[in-house]
């Protein structure tokens, strides 16, 4: 029997990450990131492996190598930067070098005194296979091996440090070993990576409490700016049905006058592609959109897939909804919540495709407006295999569009949303508290597998969700949460003057707002600021100064002694940028404690030197041990915002 095997190829590439599903789905990165590839390499016996890294853009001809570097235990690592936004793809290759394996025996017998002429001739061989190839100095380097000179003179030259070097580079390739696949990264825009959204509803957005439009939203731009935020989301701007409208407090059955739930979309004045006549007209849309942009801002679109009774679609196409056997539609309901003003999709429709393409139609629609991110909700109830198909086709002819996931429902369905093309997605951070709960979820996102696909958005409150943590509590547990948001995640955000103006009301026993915004006009003092308003400018501009803060992925918790205070560090890998922040968790009461400082992450002596400056305060301070005494107590502030200066003496 043949076997169609390398016989002579004797190394073992396994575990090669980042790979998503065995290749069937990209990594992702943001342009200037770093992609750190590991593997799992090893071969029989005791020979010397060396290995390789080749990654280039999709498409092109040449290789850069980067060469991976040996961890212990058969574990390799290596990373290379991606610079521009388009697709990479990597691969490994691997060989015994049988050149440094001679090397490191012949060292061991040199220095013990053995006899290494035989060893001398060996690897005057051995440089003969690369002479040709690797050019004069290995020439030159197999000739002083040779019988031609002393053999103490000889055994002097191969123990030194050139010869040492000389070995490593130029290795004796035999026999590679090449990964079998070609792993794609997809590489997106940096505000994929980084951002800070604030949501308004724009009906609540005029400062004389009637109905918002889209220009009181614009007047309230330069608000929104100053306080530092780039992303401003708003629930769905269509039309709002008519029948079964939503009253107060989600009441089945609306007064006169009553606006209904923005979710419920659709009535006689248009559906998906229209526009809720008194917010505005589509050209208010598309100004709104340029004014913000102006400002730096981008405008999120809310994407619903979902009908009021009265959406056009209903009368136009009933065979894409449910039929019930008393011939009624089936209304959305998350038992025992009844949701009687709308309708979901039925996606095993007979007619799936004629569906797929007009909610298809519905993004491009809005990309042709100027929209160049979607918050999608509720997309895990709609099927995955759509998605995939939907945002491919949008990024086909739009790259840069983001698309945020709006899921709070099972680790694995949100996983595959991220893996489906999501750019970013919702967190349980939202109910992420005690310092365990929060040290264990972030570092399984920044170091489990998900990393590669689930870009996490952390929220401390959404128009759904008021949590048991801030109900009927005082600013300080808002300030806290705050804080943990934007500084844990590079990208987060807020349900805007619920949470500047502290809410705190629920309905009883629910983690619901008493009196949502979601089913009434709210009257918010639009001039009026607070320290909270205060705090979200200088956090945001802190975010924005400082590169560490700009990334989720280079997180690193520190030891210290009191379970109520949580510290972590952030580094940009060149430590021109460290930020350390301290939070006390416990919104009541002050604590202090040590903490430790990453000795090893700061490429720290013996001697510590680091200059403290708290963001928040403008206080100083100096540290010059290991571990260090810290204090919050949180009716002065509950948290430090850390610059670290490293001096130079450290280094």
């Amino acid at each position: 029997m043949k076997i169609n095997l390398k016989g002579q190829s004797r190394v073992i590439i396994e575990n090669v990450q980042p790979e998503v599903d065995a290749g069937r789905y990209p990594a992702k990165r943001t342009v200037g990131e770093r992609v750190d590839v590991t593997a799992d390499i090893f071969g029989d016996g005791h020979d010397h492996i060396r290995a390789e890294v080749l990654y280039k853009k999709k498409g092109a001809s040449e290789w850069h190598v980067v060469e991976l570097e040996h961890l212990g235990n058969d574990s390799w690592k290596a990373s290379f930067y991606v610079t521009e936004k388009v697709p990479y793809v990597f691969t490994i290759q691997a060989w015994i070098d049988h050149l440094d394996t001679w090397y490191d025996g012949f060292k061991k017998k040199a220095n013990a005194g053995v006899d290494v002429t035989l060893e001398l001739q060996e690897g005057e061989l051995l440089l003969k296979k690369i002479t040709e190839e690797e050019g004069h100095d290995v020439t030159k380097a197999g000739v002083k091996l040779s019988g031609k000179y002393d053999y103490a003179e000889r055994v002097k030259w191969v123990l030194t440090p050139a010869f040492e070097k000389l070995v490593h580079r130029h290795p004796l390739r035999d026999f590679e070993t090449r990964y079998g696949k070609e792993l794609e990264i997809v590489v997106e825009f940096p505000k994929a990576a980084f951002s800070s959204w604030y949501e308004l509803f724009p009906r609540s957005a005029s400062l004389e409490g009637k109905h918002g439009t889209f220009k009181d939203v614009i007047r309230l731009l330069p608000r929104i700016s100053s306080m530092g935020f780039d992303v401003l989301y708003m629930p769905p701007i269509h039309p709002i049905g008519k029948l079964h409208r939503k009253g107060k407090n989600n009441n089945v059955r609306a007064q006169q006058g009553e606006p209904g739930s923005p979710w419920a979309i659709g009535s006689d004045e248009g559906g998906h592609k229209a526009i809720h006549p008194e917010l505005g007209t589509l050209e208010d849309y598309k100004k709104l959109i340029a004014e913000a942009r102006k400002l730096n801002i981008d405008i999120a679109l809310d994407l619903a897939y979902q009908c009021a009774p009265d959406h056009p679609y209903v009368k136009e196409h009933p065979d894409w909804f449910k039929q019930r056997p008393d011939g009624s539609i089936q209304y959305a309901e998350n038992p025992p919540k009844k949701y009687q003003d709308i309708y979901p999709f039925n996606f095993e429709t007979a007619n799936w495709q004629e569906l797929w393409n007009e909610l298809l139609s519905v993004i491009l629609y809005w990309v042709e407006q100027g929209v160049t991110i979607f918050r999608v909700d509720n997309p895990h109830t709609k099927p995955i295999p759509f998605w995939e198909w939907a945002i491919a086709e949008t990024h086909k002819l739009h790259p840069d569009i983001i698309f945020l996931s709006e899921a709070f429902t099972r680790p694995k369905i949100m996983a595959s949303l991220g893996k489906s093309g999501f750019t970013q997605s919702y967190t349980y951070f939202t109910w992420r508290v005690s310092k365990e709960e929060l040290t264990t979820y972030v570092n399984e996102l920044v170091h489990g597998p998900s990393r590669n696909y689930f870009r996490p958005n952390f929220w401390p409150n959404t128009p759904d969700i008021l949590p048991y943590h801030l109900q009927y509590q005082n600013e300080n547990i808002f300030i806290l949460r705050l804080a943990l948001a934007a500084t844990l995640s590079s990208n987060y955000g807020v349900y805007g003057p619920a949470y500047e103006f502290y809410d705190n009301i629920p309905v009883q026993n629910k983690e619901e707002y008493h009196d949502s915004e979601k089913y009434e006009i709210k009257k918010h003092d639009w001039k009026r600021t607070n320290r909270m308003t205060d705090i979200m400018t200088i956090i945001n501009k802190a975010r924005k100064d400082h590169p560490a803060l700009q990334s989720t992925w280079n997180i690193h918790f520190c030891e210290v002694s009191d379970p109520n205070l949580i510290a972590y560090i952030k580094v940009t890998d060149n430590l021109s940028d460290v930020v350390l922040t301290v939070v006390n968790l416990d919104p009541h009461n002050k604590h202090a404690g040590y903490l430790q400082v990453p000795k090893s992450l700061l490429k720290l002596g013996d001697k510590i030197n680091l200059k403290l400056h708290d963001i928040m305060t403008d206080e100083h301070f100096t540290w010059t041990q290991e571990w260090n005494y810290v204090e919050l107590n949180p009716y002065k502030l509950p948290f430090h915002l850390f610059t670290v200066a490293i001096h130079e003496s450290n280094m």
